[in-house]
């Protein structure tokens, strides 16, 4: 029987989508960070410009899209001092055939994800 995936394969997973998404837009990575709770986990440069990506991973009934504000103002004020723009990737996980069940190793996902959202 198939194992679930761990928090850590969960949000390297998300990583992943976020960084293919990323590299489609033309973005060129800077820093890669993919430990859980070192933020952000991408730091990009695109049109001359910075980009600070925060990525979380969740699973149902959490909406992937909803962030906590007051931690994503904090990360703002980080990213203005380095004159940097500020984005969530809110990545939701599910079993392929049942959204609602958890992700097993080897086995088809479902996935939410919707893009990279700038926090002004």
């Amino acid at each position: 029987m198939s194992q679930a995936l761990t928090k850590q394969e969960l949000h390297n997973l998300a990583m992943n989508i976020v960084g293919e998404d990323m590299k489609s837009q033309g973005f060129e990575f800077l820093g890669v960070n993919s430990k859980i709770g070192k933020d952000p986990q991408f730091v990009g440069l695109k049109n001359k410009d910075l980009h600070f990506v925060i990525v979380r991973v969740s699973h149902y009934p959490d909406d992937a899209n909803s962030y906590d504000p007051v931690f994503m103002q904090t990360i703002k004020e980080h990213a203005n001092s380095f004159e940097a723009k500020t984005y969530y990737a809110g990545v939701g996980l599910g079993h392929g055939t049942d959204y609602a069940k958890p992700v097993l190793k080897d086995q088809e996902y479902t996935m939410v994800y919707k893009g990279l959202q700038e926090i002004s």
